[in-house]
Protein backbone atom coordinates (compact mmCIF):
# COMPACT_ATOMS: atom_id res chain seq x y z
CA UNK A 1 0.00 0.00 0.00
CA UNK A 2 1.33 3.18 -0.75
CA UNK A 3 0.27 6.40 1.03
CA UNK A 4 -0.97 10.00 -0.81
CA UNK A 5 1.89 11.72 -0.71
CA UNK A 6 1.44 15.64 -0.01
CA UNK A 7 1.82 17.87 -3.31
CA UNK A 8 4.19 20.35 -1.87
CA UNK A 9 6.65 16.84 -1.67
CA UNK A 10 5.33 16.29 -5.31
CA UNK A 11 6.20 19.68 -6.10
CA UNK A 12 9.29 19.66 -4.73
CA UNK A 13 10.66 16.19 -6.54
CA UNK A 14 9.25 17.60 -9.61
CA UNK A 15 11.94 20.29 -9.54
CA UNK A 16 14.01 18.36 -8.30
CA UNK A 17 13.92 15.80 -11.47
CA UNK A 18 13.52 18.70 -14.11
CA UNK A 19 16.81 20.34 -12.29
CA UNK A 20 18.39 16.66 -12.71
CA UNK A 21 17.44 16.08 -16.40
CA UNK A 22 18.52 19.55 -17.47
CA UNK A 23 22.08 19.32 -15.98
CA UNK A 24 22.42 15.60 -17.64
CA UNK A 25 21.50 17.15 -20.75
CA UNK A 26 24.53 19.53 -20.16
CA UNK A 27 26.66 16.80 -19.77
CA UNK A 28 25.29 14.63 -22.68
CA UNK A 29 26.18 17.99 -24.54
CA UNK A 30 29.53 18.21 -23.26
CA UNK A 31 30.43 14.82 -23.86
CA UNK A 32 29.85 14.71 -27.94
CA UNK A 33 31.48 18.20 -28.01
CA UNK A 34 34.23 16.15 -26.61
CA UNK A 35 34.16 13.23 -28.48
CA UNK A 36 34.18 15.03 -31.49
CA UNK A 37 37.22 16.66 -30.52
CA UNK A 38 38.91 13.25 -29.65
CA UNK A 39 37.77 11.75 -33.26
CA UNK A 40 39.21 14.42 -34.61
CA UNK A 41 42.65 14.47 -32.58
CA UNK A 42 42.56 10.62 -33.61
CA UNK A 43 42.53 10.95 -37.32
CA UNK A 44 44.84 13.69 -37.38
CA UNK A 45 47.34 11.48 -35.17
CA UNK A 46 46.33 8.41 -37.63
CA UNK A 47 46.63 10.48 -40.43
CA UNK A 48 43.83 9.16 -41.88
CA UNK A 49 41.74 12.96 -41.93
CA UNK A 50 38.90 12.76 -43.67
CA UNK A 51 38.59 14.83 -47.07
CA UNK A 52 36.77 17.69 -47.05
CA UNK A 53 34.94 18.87 -49.92
CA UNK A 54 36.78 22.54 -51.49
CA UNK A 55 35.86 25.77 -49.85
CA UNK A 56 33.99 27.79 -52.69
CA UNK A 57 35.02 30.31 -51.04
CA UNK A 58 38.76 29.70 -51.16
CA UNK A 59 41.66 30.49 -53.13
CA UNK A 60 42.11 28.88 -56.62
CA UNK A 61 38.61 30.20 -58.22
Amino acid sequence: MTAERPPADLARENTYLKQRLAQAEIDISDLNAELGRLREASERLAGRRAARAPNPLGSGQ
